[in-house]
């Protein structure tokens, strides 16, 4: 007997899968059979071993449909997105000034509702840091980062998606008739018992307006040091830099890298009670007890260096500075690690030498960089192997070779073989890969001396440095992530 169709017997998404899981394994439950099984359409190339969780989840046999890819892919779009289809616009042909009229009067239908409030709460349950919305040739499609890494999201409702970008615009107290243009703004979402805040980004493309939307979770903790993966040296190192009376501490990384995160544990080693710590961020991410907070406001001439110069004023012990991204900031930060207090800021280099040489170029003199700066710490964030599905396996000879330098594991080597706790993915969360310089006499004598980059980084592996690639293979060793996923966000 033919199995009723997805139209006649409805189905909803099962506890415990998710659209990654099933656009990883290239299956999606079509129906549920006269006969009381389950349909599973599966792709050429599904993973049919997902069957048995498809299955499990639905509490009910289940039964493989051969299709193509593409059905495979609307079944899942369909399923997931759990948005009403039934709705048709017609096509205006008027300017964009019409269109943006009729288009206010779209963002309030229930469809373009239900959609961006699933899409809110699918990247949170998810975990996720941005949500991506992009306009492409075909139509608006949907994307979550997680753990740094862009997965698929559920779709937006077919010829409701400059409904669903306008929703965001209005939401976020943008102008829904400008598309010609970047825009910011910002929404406050309250999920249950969390407060969310949400930095919109949109810009103008092509083939309409992307939009990006930053997830912050504004009742959300810092995390201590002591969380964030690094090794007993390095975590020791960090502590003796952050309790220092003054000084400069930096952390360099690449965007989305964690420096921020790093920064406020290290925060939370001081004493709040007892000293005056202020910070200056564009944004600010977490609300600290006890800690004053500055955020940077452009169009008010509030930059990071005007604010810097204010709050020199304020009589602090500790100051975190977002960001080093000009001279001016890097000569005002200087002047404060000068006069007594501790700094902490961060900068964009790809190494902890790098910072150095950075400094330099923003026009900070020789001596007064080793007489401020007392450490650097380098960092990239790896997905860690998800523990609901790790399994062994052996890595390629190439790969273990970029990493190893003659080192030979003591134990096999895991990954996530992908199950619906990680999405499908094999990680879940992530750990911090670091690299740390402590600026010692010998590095201060090489920095004053204007000693090439390469000379310095020698004398810095002499006095104890260990490179990023030797922290990676350390945590791959260590089944905490891959060789490959190091590979990925560490390259020479």
């Amino acid at each position: 007997m033919r199995p009723e169709s997805l139209e006649s017997v409805p189905l909803s998404l099962a506890a415990g899968l998710t659209r990654e899981y099933l656009i990883h394994h290239r299956l999606c439950p079509k129906a549920i059979a006269a006969e009381g099984h389950l349909v599973v359409a599966t792709a050429p190339e599904a993973i049919l071993d997902g069957l048995d969780d498809v299955a499990f989840a639905y509490g009910l046999p289940a039964i493989a449909e051969p299709t193509s890819e593409d059905e495979v892919l609307r079944y899942i779009e369909r399923l997931t997105t759990r948005a009403e289809r039934t709705v048709e616009l017609e096509r205006a042909d008027a300017g964009d000034e019409e269109m943006a009229t009729d288009v206010r009067n779209l963002v309030n239908q229930p469809p373009v509702i239900r959609y961006v409030n699933l899409l809110v709460r699918d990247a949170y349950d998810a975990g996720a840091s941005d949500i991506h919305l992009e306009a492409s040739r075909n139509g608006l499609t949907a994307r979550f980062r997680l753990d740094g890494v862009l997965a698929p999201a559920p779709e937006p409702p077919s010829q409701l998606q400059h409904a669903v970008v306008s929703r965001i615009k209005l939401l976020a107290e943008l102008d829904i008739a400008e598309r010609r243009r970047p825009q910011d703004g910002r929404i406050r979402v309250r999920l249950e018992s969390r407060e969310l805040d949400l930095r919109v980004s949109t810009v103008p493309t092509l083939h309409g307006e992307s939009v990006v939307l930053r997830l912050l979770d504004r009742g959300g903790r810092p995390v201590g040091l002591a969380e964030l993966g690094m090794s007993p040296v390095v975590l020791d190192g960090v502590m003796h830099l952050a309790r220092r009376p003054h000084g400069m501490l930096l952390v360099t990384g690449p965007t989305g890298s964690g420096k921020t995160t790093t920064l406020y544990g290290a925060l939370q080693t001081r004493t709040a009670d007892a000293e005056k710590i202020i910070t200056v961020e564009d944004p600010i991410e977490y609300q600290l007890a006890r800690i004053t907070q500055v955020p940077v406001h452009r169009q008010a001439g509030v930059t990071f260096a005007t604010a810097l110069r204010a709050i020199l004023r304020q009589d602090p012990d500790v100051i975190m500075v977002g960001e080093m991204r000009d001279k001016e900031t890097a000569e005002v930060a200087v002047q404060a690690a000068m006069t007594g207090h501790l700094v902490f800021s961060t900068l964009h280099t790809n190494d902890a030498v790098g910072a150095i040489p950075r400094l330099l170029d923003l026009g900070i003199p020789d001596y007064l960089v080793a007489a401020t700066v007392e450490g650097v710490l380098a960092q990239r964030l790896v997905r860690r192997v998800c523990g609901a599905c790790r399994v062994e396996y052996q890595p390629s000879p190439e790969s273990i070779a970029l990493l190893a330098h003659g080192d030979t594991p003591d134990q096999p080597f895991t990954r996530g073989a992908g199950c619906p706790a990680c999405r499908g993915t094999g990680y879940q969360g992530r750990l911090g890969v670091y690299e740390l310089l402590l600026v010692t006499e010998r590095v201060k004598d090489a920095i004053a001396r204007n000693l090439s980059r390469g000379e310095l980084r020698a004398i810095a592996l002499d006095d104890g440095l260990v490179p990023l690639r030797t922290n990676g293979w350390q945590q791959a060793k260590a089944g905490l992530t891959t060789i490959e996923e190091v590979l990925r966000v560490i390259q020479d």
